[in-house]
C-alpha cells in the first residue's frame, strides 16, 4: 500500500467513526469484486466513487468482509478527497485474509464530508 492510500485509508477510517448509522453518501458508492488473476490471488473489491452533488466532496467508505456465517472478519476503509462535482475515483479495497477464505464484501458505511 502506498503512502497515499494509507494516508487516505486513515482518514477515512477517523471520518467514518463520527458517523451514526451508515453515512449520507451509500447512493454515491457502487462495489464490483475483482478477478483474483488480476490481484494476486487474494480477495479485491473495485470501489466506485462518484460525486453526485454539485461541489466539491471527500468521501470515506467502509467496506466489511464477511464469512459464510456473515461475520465481519475483517474491514477495510477507502476514500476519494476533493472530488470535483460529476467525477469519480476507483480506489481498491483488498482483503488481508489468506487467499482461500471465502468471503462476501459489504458496503457497511459511506460518508460524504
Amino acid at each position: 500500500m502506498d503512502a497515499q492510500t494509507q494516508r487516505r485509508s486513515e482518514a477515512a477510517e477517523q471520518e467514518l467513526k463520527k458517523v451514526d448509522g451508515r453515512g449520507n453518501a451509500l447512493s454515491e458508492v457502487g462495489m464490483k469484486g475483482m478477478p483474483r488473476a488480476e490481484t494476486g490471488g487474494v480477495q479485491a473489491v473495485l470501489v466506485t466513487i462518484t460525486n453526485k452533488t454539485d461541489r466539491e466532496a471527500s468521501y470515506a467508505v467502509q467496506i466489511d468482509f464477511k464469512n459464510a456465517e456473515g461475520k465481519v472478519v475483517e474491514t477495510r476503509y477507502v476514500g476519494a478527497e476533493d472530488l470535483q462535482p460529476g467525477k469519480k475515483e476507483q480506489p481498491i479495497a483488498f482483503s488481508h485474509q489468506p487467499p482461500d477464505s471465502k468471503l462476501t464484501p459489504v458496503l457497511a458505511k459511506a460518508q460524504r464530508y
